[in-house]
């Protein structure tokens, strides 16, 4: 259970915006997802059928993904006739990239001192 401040339970108020986050990173957690944000990121809006080609997965599991990006907030559709654009709706997960990447590397750089001494 989650606990505040002096061992109080955590009010709903609060769970309910930790439950709100953790969907968010649960959307991210997975490495296909977290190609199509980074995609979408540096080349901006794709359709279904470019990430399908770019991911090498079947369409079913590339809708899949953009799913839950999008039912999280991530991503926003638009239809342009036949075909499904996606582009990301929260640019600022790109910093939060760049925050994953400093742990990574800071990961790496202790691993590679503790091997040293």
């Amino acid at each position: 259970m989650l606990e505040a401040q002096g061992n109080k339970p955590v009010d709903a108020k609060t769970r309910a915006r930790y439950e709100a986050q953790a969907k968010i990173l649960k959307a991210l957690a997975h490495p296909s997802r977290l190609f199509i944000i980074d995609e979408l990121a540096r080349s901006g809006p794709r359709c279904v059928c470019e990430l399908t080609s770019l991911i090498g997965a079947d369409m079913s599991s590339v809708s899949r993904h953009l799913s839950v990006l999008r039912d999280a907030g991530l991503v926003e559709l638009r239809k342009r006739g036949a075909q499904i654009w996606y582009s990301l709706s929260a640019r600022c997960v790109v910093d939060f990239f760049h925050c994953i990447e400093s742990v990574l590397q800071h990961k790496l750089c202790c691993q590679r001192e503790a091997l040293e001494r």
